[in-house]
């Protein structure tokens, strides 16, 4: 069969300029195969079910190659270590790395004040967690360490653990400091044990229930939570502590009573901080051309004026295993949080440089640098887009820029660690507000995503004010909820669409879309956009009944209602004749009546046989049941919607395109047979066409295919089933039965009571026994 035919001009080559429609003619192709079912289909390929792979297997196979692919797997470093160009790449892993640390210094010890923590942790989290991702992780670019995100939200757990004290003294901030520091040591472990666990059980496609625009709308919350957490050290206010739902409004409502308050030295050392910041980081970005690396502003700032000394590195200290018990819930969100942000830039990262990201060894890495940084007294870390983008564009090309960065910060640790010990709260406080700039920069998603896609545009919405009304943890529950919640609406009402046929091609398009495309005479196509399963079932049945222009429901009901009316009046006659030829047998035999006793019993018998010859004579004038019945045979259809006097549809084929469908469950399956049976009484026939091997398995394995609907109903493609379905209309027959065919047992047993006699009464007796009873 030609499904493409060059011959002649086509009238869209006709709109076109000659040279344009000859370059199209060139591209033309002819093709002649046979008209294809399912059946043929298989047939043709030897189609087979695909082998089950069972990837359990071998995990759970134990060889010396399989060990040493573990092991290269999960410490990475081996892979790309022994390969690195270090010619080409080492120069500008020096200097990001140099440049991330001057970053990464300053951005330390504010962090350390948003997660409730005395400066100097935020150092220390700023080494330990840096270099077990250099030698487990997998993406070259992402800068991991400290985040403003992580900080409020481990902020939040430390100030609902261990408040602030009543009375500001040096004995009570020194146990709240410790009491503080220990529960974000034991978080940072139950983080760590979270992420290497699902890690390790390959649960890194969870991170595909947080799409982007539900990212960016947390981060960018969150952000806005940071920054109101530091306006009290920017006023020098003392605020009361806050948290779960409304926190955020409560605190900004206490900010505005506490204004007149306000310290104005503090105020004035913030803004200059601030203002400095701004200036130095607006330099780096003109002069990013000329420089090495950035003027590190944050550094300048944060720079007191001191005599130098080392931090001692802390010991190991095993975490408080009685606060897991309260850890846990916050833990698992830090940690969902974590390798979300993560994942995201290393993904952004890796498909701008070309190479992989794998996220089940990303969750392992991060779990790792939390796990052992927590035993060293870090607290949760994630990874910093704006450090992350400074690492990519000062020549950054692999983990040995976190490397440098990370001895660098021991470097300062050991010898100028005193110096950052004990910085103002204020100016640690702008450098955090102003290093918010790149996050508060995506409130402009709004504009983009108006424009670009309406539901994703919600979903940010929606996540951004669940974050700032409901805090970060039970916001961060609300949007995933809410966005799986718009997946499954969004399904449910998905694009129905009748197709026809472009011209002169084999292509089926939407014709409210595509003004050439055109219906098939005396065919309907039928398409959703979605796979149907059993949230959508219903409405993809009543879609496909509205969109073909016919009322199915309710002329199934008119040509039910119609038929057993008809039924009812054809019972009826038959009573009435039942009951005339009783009549006509009891005036018979009061004729007979006056018989002579003394005839024999023969006589009497031939005499009741030629009675019983003359009411079944075709010339009597009563219709015998057995003449109604061959008179019934040769009657007009009346089961049909033309002699029921019911419109007929404007179609006699119904092809169901199925190319959308991914999966189908128990409910579609019922669904797809109920629109066979339906369309089948109103005299229409049903195909399918596209399926995918996987869904025609799942059909069988449903046991969808019988006597009714076969594999010859579903074909290769819509083409198919529209040339199979011109060639073979569905026949309306002329003459079938005039009652509905699960009554035809009944008429046919109640005619042959009539035409078989009864036993005769016992030689002897005097009673009239009539030979032929009804």
């Amino acid at each position: 069969m030609g499904l493409a035919d060059a011959s002649g001009p086509r009238d869209t080559q006709a709109l076109l300029p000659a040279t344009q429609a000859m370059e199209l003619r060139k591209r033309d192709y002819h093709m002649e195969r046979p008209l294809l079912n399912q059946e043929h289909l298989e047939e043709l390929g030897h189609w087979g079910s695909a082998p089950r792979t069972r990837q359990w297997r071998t995990w759970l196979q134990c060889s010396r190659a399989r060990a040493h692919a573990l092991l290269l797997q999960h410490l990475p470093i081996l892979v790309w270590l022994p390969r690195y160009p270090v010619r080409d790449w080492l120069l500008g892993d020096l200097l990001s790395g140099l440049s991330v640390a001057i970053m990464q210094l300053p951005q330390g010890l504010a962090y350390a004040l948003l997660a409730g923590l005395p400066p100097v942790f935020g150092l220390y989290s700023s080494f330990y967690p840096v270099f077990i991702y250099f030698l487990f992780g997998t993406s070259r670019h992402i800068s991991v360490g400290t985040f403003a995100v992580m900080s409020v939200m481990v902020g939040s757990v430390t100030e609902s653990l261990a408040p602030q004290a009543l009375n500001d003294s040096t004995i009570n901030e020194t146990a709240r400091d410790a009491a503080r520091v220990q529960v974000a040591s034991t978080l940072s472990v139950l983080v760590g044990l979270f992420q290497v666990g699902l890690g390790l059980v390959h649960f890194g496609f969870v991170v595909t229930y947080l799409s982007e625009p539900l990212v960016r709308g947390y981060t960018t919350a969150a952000a806005v939570q940071v920054f109101v957490s530091q306006l009290k050290y920017v006023f020098g206010l003392h605020l009361s502590s806050h948290s779960g739902p409304l926190s955020l409004i409560y605190t900004v409502l206490e900010v505005c009573w506490k204004l007149p308050q306000s310290n104005v030295g503090t105020m004035v050392t913030a803004a200059v901080a601030g203002v400095v910041l701004v200036l130095v980081k607006l330099l780096n970005d003109k002069l990013q051309q000329q420089l090495p690396m950035p003027i590190p502003g944050e550094l300048l700032t944060g720079r007191r004026a001191g005599q130098a000394g080392s931090l001692p590195l802390v010991p190991p200290v095993a975490p408080n295993s009685q606060l897991f018990s309260k850890l846990m819930g916050s833990a698992f969100t830090i940690a969902l949080v974590g390798f979300a942000i993560a994942i995201s830039l290393g993904k952004i990262f890796a498909l701008r440089h070309g190479y992989r990201v794998d996220s089940n060894q990303e969750l392992v890495a991060l779990g790792l640098s939390n796990l052992i940084g927590g035993i060293f007294q870090c607290f949760p870390v994630s990874c910093s887009m704006s450090r992350s983008l400074v690492q990519e564009s000062a020549g950054g090309n692999s983990q040995v820029a976190g490397a440098v960065s990370s001895l660098f910060i021991l470097l300062i640790i050991v010898k100028l660690g005193e110096l950052f010990h004990d910085l103002p709260k204020a100016v640690l406080a702008a450098i955090v507000i102003v290093n918010l700039k790149g996050m508060l920069r995506q409130l402009s998603d709004v504009c983009s995503l108006w424009k670009a896609n309406r539901a994703d545009l919600l979903i940010w919405l929606v996540t951004f004010m669940a974050t700032i009304l409901l805090n970060l943890d039970l916001g961060l529950v609300a949007a995933v909820i809410f966005s799986l919640l718009l997946v499954v609406v969004r399904t449910q009402r998905p694009h129905y669409s009748v197709l026809g046929q472009v011209p002169d091609t084999d292509i089926y398009r939407d014709v409210a879309e595509y003004s050439e495309a055109k219906e098939v005479p005396g065919v309907k196509v039928f398409r959703s956009s979605a796979t149907v399963y059993f949230a959508n079932a219903e409405f993809y049945s009543d879609a496909l009944k509205q969109r073909c222009g016919v009322d199915v429901d309710l002329l199934i009901s008119q040509k039910k209602k119609l038929l057993k009316k008809q039924e009812q009046l054809k019972l009826k006659q038959l009573q009435k004749e039942k009951k005339l030829q009783k009549q006509k047998k009891l005036q018979k035999q009061d004729t007979s009546v006056s018989i002579n006793v003394n005839t024999s019993l023969e006589d009497m018998r031939s005499n009741n046989v030629e009675d019983c010859k003359a009411m079944v004579s075709p010339g009597d004038k009563m219709e015998d049941a057995t003449a109604g019945g061959q008179e019934d045979s040769k009657a007009p259809d009346v089961s049909t919607l033309k002699a029921l006097g019911l419109p007929q549809p404007d179609f006699h084929s119904l092809i169901l395109d199925l190319s959308a469908l991914s999966f189908v469950d128990t409910v579609c399956l019922k669904s797809l047979k109920n629109i066979f049976r339906d369309f089948r009484e109103i005299e229409v026939e049903v195909y399918m066409a596209a399926c995918h091997s996987p869904v025609v398995s799942q059909l069988e394995a449903g046991q969808f295919f019988d006597a009714s609907v076969t594999k010859k109903h579903l074909f290769a493609s819509v083409h198919d089933a529209v040339t199979f379905a011109l060639q073979h209309p569905r026949p309306v027959p002329d003459s079938p039965v005039s009652v509905s065919q699960d009554l035809w047992p009944a008429k046919l047993f109640f005619v042959n009571l009539l035409l078989v006699p009864t036993l005769a009464p016992a030689p002897g007796s005097l009673s009239l026994w009539p030979w032929c009873h009804p």
